[in-house]
């Protein structure tokens, strides 16, 4: 698999109401399929976007040091991660990275040798 396979995989997502402090609560949300995934947030939307973040940096941080992410399902073809780490903020390093590894060809092959007819 690669990068753009690995970004594709959807993860569970839990969401959670927390009390941090007296009458003051923040959304809480994680890929708990996903070592260290978690955010919180003042709002829903907020969170959303910190936790995809968080998701792709995450992934392509694995990626980079060798270890392979967590694929508890088959990728979804329609899912979009440049779009999804654009909306999300991330550094335009990570999003040429990713675009870097969507413009490469998935088999590069080479040229098989002519068949020899008797």
């Amino acid at each position: 698999m690669r990068l753009r396979d690995h970004l594709r995989v959807p993860y569970l997502l839990e969401a959670q109401r927390v009390e941090t402090a007296p009458e003051h609560f923040v959304c809480r949300l994680s890929y708990p399929e996903l070592a260290g995934c978690t955010v919180d947030a003042a709002t829903l939307e907020t969170a959303l976007l910190q936790v995809e973040a968080l998701r792709i940096q995450i992934i392509v941080e694995m990626l980079d040091r060798g270890v392979v992410p967590p694929i508890p399902r088959r990728p979804l073809e329609a899912s979009d991660p440049v779009w999804i780490a654009e909306q999300a903020g991330l550094s335009e390093q990570i999003i040429d990275h990713i675009r870097s590894d969507e413009t490469r060809p998935d088999n590069p092959r080479e040229p098989s040798p002519a068949r020899q007819h008797p």
